[in-house]
């Protein structure tokens, strides 16, 4: 089976245009004239707009002396301006400005006939309006102010001007100079309606804000007072910001830090100098032994007495009494030096004695001044408390004073957010009906239609059409097509086949392969003859049963051709009609018949003495003459009786044609076709559902197994034309044409 093309198939959706075109050209042509009964009734309309500018720099202004009012610069704002204008506060302004409610020019339904005919209907059955009583004039002033205010809304359009600050109102009224002042007094309520809530928002905000103030002085002065008797009460000095005990706590630790560094340096020193003493270096020293003359002179006589040792050893030996004498010296000079690093270390000992008498003095200061510190700052959290209430209170008292003083001067400032730039005049061409633009809209509006009516036809074309959909859905062979012939034509009378064991064929449809050897409908008969001829070659004669889904697929007059081809090319042919419910092939060809089928197989009746024959072709006919109903139809097929004629036929022809009942309502092709050796399927062309076929194929394996392909049957050839995909057979039809002739 053929594998789907991916993607678009641009060839089947040309295939459907080409099919649905003139479906979707009537629904355009509908549709254009409905759009141009449309622009031709309907009233003109005009329309009028008014540009309000947002504007910033106002609101600068305003800004500056409140910041009740706020400042327009985002979208969100600029939004809520647009709703502002569509609200019934503006809408109920501009109908009482104008008295729009007892305009009738603005009242009445614009003019259209269907219009006044419902506002006229409305009176009437509106039967409370019969009777009105002066209680009742209030209630029906303020309904007719909300329908003017209704209709001004719906006629009305408010729209930003891409991303600026200016808003364009448009109104639409019949009349042009109505549509102009209607826009210009939108405008002006909606600069009004933003005075007016200016004033009244300063207003309620200025008696807020004095009833306010007044509260917060006796509140600011009553804590102010508090932190002042808390100080004195709990002895709190404090010099600048900063009580005086934790100052003196600060300035203690501060000494306390120098105190344990001059004894942590001091103990140092000690230890270092402790270590040499305690290793007896001689060239270990330290920063004081450096300082120290004493030390620098000692040090001076041991380096000389050291060089003078060295130079005499080296000239006289080591023992000689100069050698000798020098190192006594030298060992005096040793001893001398660290008799004065033992001095030097006891001053460092002393110093760390006085540093750490300091530092102690300093710890029990610190922890004095802590004690006092730490108990001042639970008082002061209570204070801090108190200061912090008090200033609130005095900065909310400034804060609403100052903004009791704007609010004073802000009832009187005549500034809003908006202007009005450009205004409103009326228009001289209306504006609806956009005569182009309704026109498209009506042709797009009949496309669509058009298209989806093209669509479901295409969806509910669910018919055999091509070969390529014979093949990919009941997977079996195309033999070819069947031309949908015109069967009122009455056949031409053989004047030499005059008996009743003659053919007399009503209709020249039944003679047409005869009539008509180089048609396309006796090329697919030979087809199937072909595919009969390969598929069942070893068969000295091959019983062929012909079969349709449904009744009325002309399988009959496919059979009585199919039969008249072979024995016109010198095949010894039997057509016998073994629909014994509905002969149709008896009618066509042999309906003068007084015996036949069912004579044979009840009554055991001579079959040779029943055949019918065409001098023409010499095809031998055996007919079914139905004299009443017959409901074992199945088992008579089926029967002994019929097997024997068949053998006993087979022995005598080379091709054997029955002509069978339809699968889909009866059993008989079922019943027999163990005894068939092959099928010939009949489907009538964009009549016979494909869903169908496939389920009586499936349903009956028998005969599908033994199907030897599939006749395409009264196809339209100028419409099959439309169903053509490139590359298939019907693409080239018309080629093949040339070899056909369907003249006589």
């Amino acid at each position: 089976m053929r594998e789907p093309p991916e993607g678009v198939d641009f060839e089947a959706l040309l295939a459907i245009a080409r099919r649905q075109w003139l479906v979707v050209a009537v629904a355009i042509a509908i549709a254009v004239v409905l759009g141009i009964s449309y622009i031709l009734t309907a009233v003109p309309l005009y329309t009028s707009s008014v540009s309000v500018l947002i504007d910033r720099g106002n609101s600068e202004v305003v800004q500056q002396l409140s910041t009740i009012g706020g400042v327009v610069d985002d979208e969100a704002s600029v939004l809520s301006q647009v709703e502002l204008l569509k609200s019934d506060t503006i809408a109920l302004a501009v109908v009482d400005k104008l008295d729009l409610s007892n305009d009738p020019s603005f009242m009445s339904s614009e003019g259209s006939v269907l219009g006044s005919a419902l506002a006229a209907a409305r009176s009437l059955v509106n039967v409370s309006s019969w009777f009105v009583t002066d209680a009742e004039t209030a209630d029906e002033t303020d309904a007719k102010r909300r329908d003017a205010a209704n209709k001004l809304l719906g006629n009305m359009e408010v729209s930003r001007v891409g991303r600026t600050y200016v808003l364009e109102v448009s109104y639409v009224s019949p009349s042009p100079n109505l549509s102009a002042r209607i826009a210009n007094a939108i405008g002006d309520a909606y600069l009004v309606d933003k005075l007016n809530s200016k004033y009244e928002a300063t207003r309620r905000a200025s008696d807020w804000l004095q009833d306010r103030i007044a509260e917060l002085r006796q509140k600011a002065l009553a804590s102010d007072l508090a932190v002042q008797k808390f100080r004195s009460a709990n002895g709190l000095v404090a010099a600048g910001s900063v009580l005086v005990a934790d100052q003196q706590l600060s300035e203690l630790n501060s000494a306390l830090i120098v105190a344990q560094s001059d004894t942590a340096k001091a103990q140092a020193r000690l230890q270092r100098i402790q270590e040499i003493i305690a290793s007896g270096q001689t060239d270990a020293i330290v920063t004081d032994v450096l300082g120290s003359s004493i030390s620098n002179e000692l040090r001076q006589k041991y380096l000389d007495a050291s060089k003078r040792e060295a130079e005499i050893t080296s000239r006289l030996g080591a023992n000689h009494i100069q050698a000798v004498r020098l190192r006594n010296e030298m060992a005096e000079y040793k001893r001398l030096m660290f008799e004065e690093v033992n001095r030097i270390a006891e001053s460092y000992k002393s110093d760390l004695n006085v540093a750490m008498a300091r530092e102690k003095s300093l710890n029990d200061s610190v922890a004095q001044a802590t004690g006092i510190s730490a108990s001042a700052n639970e008082t002061q959290v209570q204070l801090r408390e108190l200061e912090r209430e008090s200033e609130t209170y005095k900065n909310m008292y400034q804060t609403f004073l100052q903004r009791y003083q704007e609010a004073l001067q802000q009832q009187s400032f005549p500034v809003t957010e908006a202007r009005v730039i450009t205004r409103a005049v009326a228009s001289q061409k209306p504006s609806h009906p956009r005569k182009p633009l309704v026109l498209a809209l009506f042709v797009v509006l009949g496309a669509a239609a058009g298209s989806g009516v093209g669509a479901f036809r295409e969806f509910r074309d669910r018919f055999f059409r091509t070969g390529e959909q014979v093949r990919e859905t009941l997977g079996l062979e195309f033999l070819g097509i069947a031309p949908l012939v015109a069967d009122g034509k009455k056949a031409a009378k053989d004047e030499t086949a005059t008996g009743p064991r003659f053919i007399h064929k009503k209709q020249s449809v039944s003679d047409y392969v005869i009539d008509h050897p180089l048609s396309a409908f006796a090329e697919t008969l030979r087809s199937s003859k072909i595919a009969a001829d390969l598929a069942l070659s070893g068969k000295a004669c091959k019983v062929i049963g012909v079969v349709s889904a449904l009744p009325g697929e002309g399988k009959s007059t496919v059979a009585v051709n199919f039969a008249e081809l072979l024995a016109s090319q010198g095949n010894r042919t039997i057509l016998i009609d073994g629909d014994l419910r509905n002969p149709g092939a008896t009618r066509a060809i042999g309906q003068h018949a007084e015996a036949g089928l069912l004579e044979v197989l009840i009554e055991r009746r001579d079959p040779h003495g029943l055949l019918m024959t065409n001098p023409r072709t010499k095809l031998a006919f055996l007919p079914a003459v139905v004299k009443h109903r017959v409901p074992h139809s199945s088992e008579l097929l089926a029967s002994l009786a019929m097997r024997e004629l068949l053998n006993s036929f087979s022995s005598q022809c080379d091709y054997l044609v029955i002509d069978l009942p339809p699968l889909g309502p009866v059993v008989d092709a079922r019943a027999i076709a163990s005894r068939i050796d092959g099928f010939i399927f009949v489907a009538e062309w964009g009549k016979t559902a494909r869903r169908v076929v496939r389920q009586v194929l499936e349903t009956d394996p028998s005969v599908r197994d033994k199907c030897l392909g599939v006749v395409l049957n009264k196809v339209d050839q100028e419409r099959l034309k439309l169903y053509r995909a490139y590359g298939s057979s019907e693409y080239y039809y018309s080629r093949y044409s040339q070899y056909y002739q369907e003249g006589a």
